[in-house]
């Protein structure tokens, strides 16, 4: 029988952005991108596929994540044949791309990841961009209506979300993405890791959950006000209250990982014993 990695069935959303307010809290947006690849890295070692729903800015998280699988990813399963990263693209975003820029785009990730671009009401589509129209084409509602169903799409493909960062202003969509996406995870019922220490939405969402002390409130966003109805058991994610208060507080990415990989190993040796 071959060995396989204990996290080699389970797909994990990475939910990341810039936060607005990394400086006051004596962060820098380096931390922020090192926390992630270190939290990406940890989870490609154990076998885990990721899946991300971003953009494809040159130096966005959607390029930093392709590259980490290049460098550091590792089989789950010697017959384990499928691709390590998942990024799913909104309509408005695909669509200000060429057919050609995809398309080398999806020569680049063969045998690494997959790019699924997704129609208005998140179906995947095969044609890719039909043309390159500017960002004045797409109205607010477009936006909306595509990222909502984008997250939709996303969280019905993924086992648990790993959420840390966040802007809370100037956003596309109904509310922050991170707050979408964590809504659309607590409505799940899927394992969810919120790490609030390094500020922003996800900061916010720790706070309003109990998680950590109130700072000076940041913007009342839409639909913020949900969140206090939320508790640390809602998160279904292997671990106990302090080490969820913890995960939700520390800034040390060791810390991190390692409470994130007892959650899901937790859940996994729980899930086989069923």
């Amino acid at each position: 029988m071959s060995y396989r990695e204990p996290l080699s069935q389970t797909a994990i959303a990475i939910s990341i952005s810039e936060s607005d307010d990394l400086a006051v809290l004596g962060l820098a947006e380096e931390h922020l991108r090192d926390a992630m690849t270190e939290i990406s890295r940890h989870m490609l070692a154990m076998g885990a596929r990721l899946v991300y729903g971003g953009d494809l800015r040159d130096n966005g998280y959607t390029k930093l994540l392709f590259e980490l699988v290049a460098r550091h990813r590792r089989d789950a399963d010697v017959g384990d044949v499928r691709p390590a990263i998942a990024n799913y693209l909104p309509w408005p975003v695909h669509s200000m791309k060429s057919r050609e820029y995809l398309s080398g785009l999806r020569e680049d990730l063969e045998g690494i990841g997959e790019l699924y671009c997704l129609d208005k009401e998140g179906r995947a589509i095969a044609d890719d961009a039909k043309g390159s129209p500017s960002p004045a084409a797409f109205s607010d509602e477009d936006w909306a209506s595509s990222l909502t169903a984008m997250r939709r799409v996303q969280t019905e493909a993924i086992h648990a979300r790993i959420v840390l960062g966040g802007r809370v202003t100037n956003f596309k969509g109904l509310m922050p993405g991170i707050a979408e996406e964590t809504e659309f995870a607590l409505k799940a019922n899927q394992p969810l890791y919120l790490l609030g220490g390094f500020g922003g939405c996800a900061r916010d969402i720790a706070s309003d959950m109990g998680l950590m002390p109130e700072m000076e409130r940041s913007a009342d966003w839409p639909g913020r006000i949900g969140f206090s109805s939320w508790r640390a058991n809602d998160l279904s994610n292997g671990l106990e209250f302090d080490e969820i208060r913890t995960l939700a507080r520390t800034v040390h990415v060791d810390q991190a990982v390692a409470l994130i990989l007892r959650g899901m190993l937790r859940l996994s040796r729980r899930a086989g014993h069923d």
